[in-house]
């Protein structure tokens, strides 16, 4: 069992889930194969999601951790031979081309640095040489801490007729994303929405629909596809795929309430406010930034260049301080301290309780 502590969980995903978020998993649950009234309770929910995204886009709650959205996207969307621009400034972003190999895509893999964001010219000049059915990028790269910009390539993708996926997971409910510029825009429960992990979110344009329909399915719980005309009919049970994690769904439901409570707007200045705090501080203790330039750092985590002690100082505050934080991953894996702050723990104390930890273990 583990042990109950008195501990600040400050990595990047999955955030601490506050109380009531905790205490609503705790509800009986309803069979939604059977009983009428979860019907309208998951159309609620759905309509909830909705105004988090600021999307008229249909929008989807899937039984599965955040990666299950990416893989049914590439999954639903991509069939053998089609060519598929990977834009990749980091690990996630070069994940996505895994996925689309795996699927029988061919792809076309745009690099650029992982401390920088792309040069929309550089992207119009691929997609010119190309007929791409579709496109993947990532919104927030949170082993980095870089938000990427992501609104004049978005628009050239959408004149050039190209299908566009995009991993908001670590971004949605912290900052604002171009949702409607987007045709497959993926979140998940455990980021900024400070749910449990379990549940992975998407808006779905008509756009990517027609893709959809168009593509042959060779996979069922990794296909968009059963989702595209859910029935909820006001006085029978809905007709679902298969059975949702109804706790989860739960847990998901008051988080909403806690962010639409507050005001959306009000929620993305939190995050700001906080993440140039957590700089600020760890400027004043001579960390950077892993992001080349302050328009790159995203507002939900903040990613420090350590040069070699990243799993000493992960280690030291947690043993020493209760803080718990993540390295980075892959190559970066001891060279970069990550502290989240998205979420629940957007917060100034939080924030400061873990700033103070850090410059105990740096001293």
């Amino acid at each position: 069992m583990v042990e109950d502590r008195d501990e600040l969980l400050m990595t990047p995903g999955p955030t601490a889930v506050p109380p009531d978020v905790r205490e609503a998993m705790s509800r009986p649950i309803v069979n939604p194969d059977v009983e009428a009234r979860f019907s309208s309770y998951y159309e609620e929910l759905l309509e909830k999601v909705g105004r988090v995204y600021d999307t008229d886009d249909d929008v989807l709650v899937l039984s599965g951790e955040g990666m299950l959205g990416l893989e049914a996207s590439v999954a639903s969307l991509v069939e053998p031979g089609d060519e598929v621009l990977c834009l990749a400034n980091g690990i996630f972003g070069e994940g996505f081309a895994d996925f689309v190999e795996m699927h029988g895509g061919e792809t076309v893999v745009h690099d650029a640095p992982f401390d920088s964001g792309f040069d929309v010219e550089a992207v119009k000049a691929v997609v010119e040489d190309h007929d791409f059915a579709a496109a993947t990028m990532v919104h927030c790269e949170t082993p980095t801490g870089l938000l990427n910009d992501l609104g004049e390539i978005l628009n050239l993708l959408d004149e050039a007729g190209v299908v566009t996926i995009v991993d908001a997971v670590s971004s949605l409910g912290g900052t604002e994303v171009p949702t409607d510029a987007i045709d497959v825009c993926l979140g998940a429960s455990q980021k900024c929405f400070s749910s449990p992990p379990g549940l992975t979110t998407l808006s779905v344009s008509d756009r990517a629909w027609a893709k959809v329909e168009a593509t042959e399915q060779d996979t069922f719980y990794t296909s968009l596809e059963p989702w595209r005309d859910v029935d909820l009919p006001d006085d029978d049970p809905p007709h679902l795929p298969y059975t949702h994690a109804i706790s989860n769904l739960y847990a998901l439901e008051a988080s909403l309430d806690r962010l639409l409570d507050e005001g959306v707007e009000n929620v993305y200045d939190r995050h700001e406010a906080v993440a140039r705090q957590c700089r600020e501080r760890g400027r004043d203790l001579g960390l950077e930034p892993f992001a080349d330039a302050e328009a790159l750092c995203s507002p939900t985590v903040t990613a420090f260049e350590v040069e070699g002690r990243a799993a000493d100082l992960r280690r030291r505050l947690e043993t020493d301080h209760g803080v718990v934080v993540a390295t980075g991953l892959g190559e970066l894996a001891d060279d970069v301290l990550r502290v989240g702050h998205m979420g629940y723990n957007a917060d100034d104390e939080r924030v400061e309780r873990t700033m103070d930890a850090l410059a105990d273990v740096l001293d």
